[in-house]
C-alpha cells in the first residue's frame, strides 16, 4: 500500500479497514490504484527489506538496462560536430568524472537505506520542502530526455516505414504506458528480454566498421567539427562541451530508483552487492561516455552521405554502418535496434517521472491518487516538446539544463562525503516530515545559489569564459557551500528533532519487524514509522507527508522531543 487519495474515509478503501461489525474504519484510506503496491513499488517511501527480493545482480542489470537510450549518440556527436574532436573528447570525458565521482556516495545511500533520489535529498541538507524543488528539477529531466529519446525513435519509424513524425511521437509515447503502469517488475522483465538484441545491435555497427573502415579512427582523431572549431583544443569549446555533457548528471536519480530494491548487505553478499551498487550506480557513465564517442564516431562517418542534420540522428549513421554487410536489411535491422533501445529507456523516464512527480504534488496538495496517474502528466508535458521539435535546440536546452542539474546533485554529494563524516549533518539518512524541518539552508541554499550563479554566467553576465565554465561554477560552488552554510548554522536545520523510533541513538532489535499505523492500520517495517502526538501513536511516513492539518506540531512542542511507545506487531 502506498499513496492515499484522501484524508478522511473512503470506500474504495474500505479493504483496509479492521474486519468486524463494530470496527471503524481507519482514519485514511487508500484509492485502490494507490494501495497496490505492485504498480506504486512504495513511490513515496522507504521500499521495505519485504519487498526487495531481487538479487544484487538482478536489480544491477535491470537498472543498467535502462541506459540503453541513444541520447547519448546524438549528444556525443553534437558536441564534437561544434567543437571539434580534442576539445569534444576532453569534454565527453571530464564530464564523466564528474558524474561518476558525484554518483558514488548517492548511490550508496539509497541502495543501503532503500530510498529514491527525492527521499535522499531531503535528509541530505534539502529539508522536507526544500527537496520539492528538486523533485521538479528530477521530473524535467524525465520528460526533457523521454521528448529526446522518442524523438529518435520516431525518427527511426519514420526512415523504416515512412510514418510521420508528429504521429510518431504519439506512438513512442503511449507504446510505454502498459509497461510503466505495472511497475519495477514489468521493467526488469523488458530489460532483460530486450538485452540480447539491444546488445548486438549495439556491438555490430562497429565490428563492420572496423572491417569495411579500419582508417576512420585516424580521421576522427583529426576532426575539427562541423562548425569551423577546428581540430585543436580549445578551452571556450571544452567548457561548453563539458556543459552539454553534464546534462545527464541527473540520470544517477533513475539509477536510484532502481537501487532503492538493493537487499541488504550482508557478510556473504558484501563483495557481489558492492559491485552491484558502483556498477548500477555510477558505473552507467563509463557506458555512456562510451556511447557518446561511439555515437560521435558513427556520425562522422555517415555526414558525407548523410549530411549533417541527419548524421546528428542516430538512425542514419547506424543504416550507414550496417550496409556493407546488411545491404538493404541495414535499414530494418538499424530500425529495430532503435526502437528497442529507446523503450528500454523510455520505460524508465516515464517511470521515474511518475515517481518524481508524485513526491511533488504529495506534499503540495497533501493528496495522492497514485503513482500511475502521474505517467500521464509526464508523457504529456514530453509529448508536446517532441511536437516542438526540441531536438533542433539540443545543445542550448541541456547546456542550460546542466547549471541546475549539477548545483543540485554536487549540494547532495556534498553533504554525504563531507559534512556526515566531518559531523556537520547527522550520520543517517532522515526522510520522514515527523523530523524534518521545511527548508534546510545548507543543502537547498548551496543548490539555490550555486545555480542562480552559473545560470547568470550562462547567459554572459560574467564574460566569454565564466558562460563557457558555468557548469563548473555550478559544481564548484554547491560543493562549497553546502558544507560551509552547515558549519555557520552549526547543523541545525537538519533535525528538528531527534528520532526516538529508529534514530541512530535508539536500540532497534528487529528493524524489519511491522508496525500498525495509527492512522491507515497498515503495517509497516520500522525504519518507516515516526511517533506522533497528534495521533498519540505511530504513523507511517506516508500518512504523516499527507497530514494538512497537524500543523507540524511534533516539531513544535515546546517540551522537547515527543517519545512515544511503538506498539510492535510481528509479521
Amino acid at each position: 500500500m502506498t499513496e492515499t487519495a484522501t484524508s478522511t474515509q473512503a470506500e474504495e478503501g474500505a479493504d483496509a479497514a479492521p474486519e468486524g461489525p463494530d470496527s471503524a474504519p481507519p482514519k485514511r484510506s487508500y484509492a485502490k490504484l494507490a494501495a497496490d503496491e505492485s504498480r506504486e513499488d512504495y513511490s513515496l517511501r522507504y521500499a521495505p527489506h519485504s519487498f526487495r527480493r531481487w538479487s544484487p545482480t538482478m536489480v544491477a542489470s535491470t537498472a543498467l538496462g535502462g541506459i540503453a537510450y541513444l541520447a547519448d549518440f546524438a549528444i556525443g556527436a553534437s558536441i564534437v560536430f561544434t567543437y571539434g574532436f580534442t576539445s569534444g573528447f576532453a569534454s565527453i570525458l571530464t564530464a564523466a568524472a564528474i558524474i561518476f565521482l558525484t554518483g558514488i556516495p548517492i548511490a550508496r545511500a539509497c541502495a543501503k537505506y532503500g530510498l529514491d533520489m527525492d527521499l535522499v535529498t531531503r535528509g541530505a541538507g534539502f529539508g522536507y520542502f526544500g527537496s520539492t524543488l528538486t523533485s521538479l528539477i528530477y521530473a524535467s529531466f524525465t520528460f526533457i530526455f523521454f521528448a529526446l529519446e522518442g524523438s529518435i525513435m520516431a525518427q527511426a519509424m519514420h526512415q523504416a516505414v515512412g510514418l510521420p513524425l508528429e504521429v510518431g511521437y504519439l506512438l513512442t509515447t503511449l507504446i510505454v504506458i502498459p509497461i510503466v503502469f505495472r511497475g519495477m517488475g514489468a521493467l526488469a522483465k523488458v530489460q532483460a528480454w530486450t538485452q540480447p538484441i539491444w546488445l548486438i545491435g549495439m556491438v555490430l555497427p562497429f565490428a563492420v566498421l572496423a572491417f569495411e573502415a579500419p582508417d576512420a579512427w585516424g580521421a576522427f582523431g583529426s576532426f575539427g567539427g562541423t562548425e569551423g572549431a577546428g581540430s585543436g583544443f580549445s578551452w571556450i569549446g571544452f567548457g561548453l562541451g563539458t556543459g552539454v555533457a553534464l546534462s545527464l548528471i541527473a540520470q544517477i536519480g533513475e539509477q536510484a530508483d532502481y537501487l532503492r530494491f538493493m537487499p541488504a548487505k550482508t557478510a556473504e553478499n558484501r563483495t557481489c552487492w558492492n559491485l552491484a551498487v558502483l556498477a548500477a550506480g555510477p558505473g552507467w557513465v563509463i557506458i555512456g561516455a562510451a556511447k557518446q564517442l561511439g555515437g560521435a564516431f558513427l556520425a562522422f562517418v555517415a555526414l558525407e552521405a548523410v549530411g549533417k542534420a541527419h548524421a546528428l540522428e542516430p538512425i542514419a549513421p547506424q543504416i550507414e554502418a550496417l550496409r556493407p554487410w546488411l545491404g538493404s536489411v541495414a535499414l530494418p535491422a538499424a530500425a529495430v535496434f532503435v526502437v528497442v533501445s529507446q523503450i528500454k529507456i523510455n520505460v524508465t523516464n516515464a517511470y521515474s517521472g511518475s515517481l518524481s512527480w508524485s513526491n511533488f504534488f504529495s506534499r503540495v496538495t497533501h493528496r495522492h491518487p497514485g503513482r500511475v496517474w502521474y505517467i500521464f502528466l509526464n508523457l504529456g508535458i514530453a509529448l508536446t516538446l517532441m511536437e516542438m521539435n526540441m531536438f533542433a535546440a539540443l545543445n542550448k536546452l541541456l547546456g542550460f539544463y546542466s547549471n541546475v542539474g549539477i548545483a543540485w546533485i554536487a549540494a547532495v554529494a556534498a553533504d554525504l562525503v563531507i559534512n556526515k563524516p566531518l559531523g556537520l549533518s547527522p550520520k543517517y539518512i532522515e526522510f520522514k516530515r515527523a523530523y524534518l524541518y521545511a527548508v534546510n539552508p545548507a543543502g537547498f541554499g548551496a543548490m539555490t545559489l550555486a545555480s542562480t550563479v552559473s545560470i547568470l554566467a550562462f547567459f554572459g553576465l560574467f564574460g566569454t569564459y565564466a558562460q563557457a565554465f558555468s557548469t563548473f561554477i555550478a559544481c564548484g560552488l554547491a560543493l562549497v557551500l553546502c558544507p560551509l552554510i552547515a558549519w555557520l548554522t552549526g547543523g541545525r536545520y537538519y533535525l528538528a528533532r531527534k528520532n526516538p523510533v529508529n534514530g541512530p541513538d535508539v536500540e532497534v532489535v528487529n528493524p524489519e519487524a511491522t508496525h500498525t499505523c495509527a492512522v491507515c492500520e497498515t503495517a509497516y517495517e520500522l525504519p518507516d514509522i515516526a511517533d506522533c502526538p497528534v495521533q498519540a501513536g505511530p504513523i507511517c511516513s506516508l500518512c504523516c507527508s499527507l497530514d494538512a492539518a497537524c500543523g507540524d506540531a511534533c516539531c513544535k512542542t515546546p517540551d522537547g522531543p515527543v517519545l512515544l511507545p511503538v506498539p510492535v506487531v510481528r509479521g
